[in-house]
């Protein structure tokens, strides 16, 4: 099995960890917030949910479902993070189009919320694009 498509197995995990955070006692505060940073409601759940299963398929399928869903997936989450940070909302759980923005923040709770985004996108997408020169 390649590293990209090992790589989607390990994206599945953290996906269905993301997926749990609310479920597992002590993950989130009296406020409902993970880790007494931000919130994640059903809705979040299903997003999570569903990403993990895509990453798992396209893993187990081929290495080009594997750099599909690292580019697809790469791209939709960094976007989402990086729209968080200027506006507070993301757009993945519709967040930006049903909330007023609060505007551009460089404060620890609003980079916390978004990072983990920003993160798994960055590294998905740059893994995808990668593969595809390789």
């Amino acid at each position: 099995m390649s590293l990209i498509r090992r790589l989607c197995l390990v994206y599945a995990v953290i996906l269905l960890g993301a997926a749990a955070i609310n479920y597992i006692p002590g993950l989130t505060d009296e406020a409902g917030l993970a880790f007494g940073i931000f919130a994640l409601d059903p809705f979040d759940d299903a997003l999570h949910l569903v990403s993990a299963i895509w990453a798992f398929l396209s893993g187990l399928i081929s290495n080009r479902s594997a750099r599909t869903f690292l580019i697809l997936f790469g791209a939709a989450y960094l976007g989402d993070g990086i729209l968080g940070i200027f506006t507070g909302w993301g757009y993945l759980d519709f967040g930006i189009f049903t909330n007023e923005a609060l505007g551009m923040d460089w404060s620890y709770q609003r980079i916390m919320a978004n990072l983990p985004h920003i993160a798994l996108g960055f590294i998905a997408l740059a893994a995808g694009v990668a593969a595809r020169r390789a």
